[in-house]
């Protein structure tokens, strides 16, 4: 069993940014991929942003050149740098991890609030 613990959530300002992290503890062998997905209120949650154990990363349109996400493989951990937040970003992120095999295990998720 796996447990995933995030942190980095919060209010901030249109513009400002905030840094999720995610640690992965327990049963953390054969992960292939970390990421984040998002879902705001009355929409369908949706891909942010994903790292692979070789460290090649995707991104959905909306937050390309303004998210960073990366990996941190001796801790288990995964964050992303969010960078010119705007209100559309408002949404819970939660964290997702994959294994070699297709199983996937979700975080609680974390509130980011973008809002003057």
């Amino acid at each position: 069993q796996v447990h995933l613990v995030e942190s980095g959530g919060g209010l901030v300002q249109p513009g400002g940014s905030l840094r999720l992290s995610c640690t992965a503890s327990g049963n953390i062998f054969g992960i292939k991929a970390m990421g984040w997905y998002r879902q705001a209120p009355g929409k369908e949650r949706e891909l942010v942003a994903s790292i692979s154990l070789d460290g090649s990363s995707t991104y959905t349109d909306s937050v390309k050149g303004r998210f960073t996400i990366s990996r941190d493989n001796t801790q288990n951990t995964v964050f992303l740098q969010m960078n010119s937040l705007k209100p559309a970003d408002t949404a819970v992120y939660s964290c997702n991890i994959k294994y070699i095999w297709n199983a996937e295990v979700w975080g609680q998720g974390t509130l980011v609030t973008v809002s003057a």
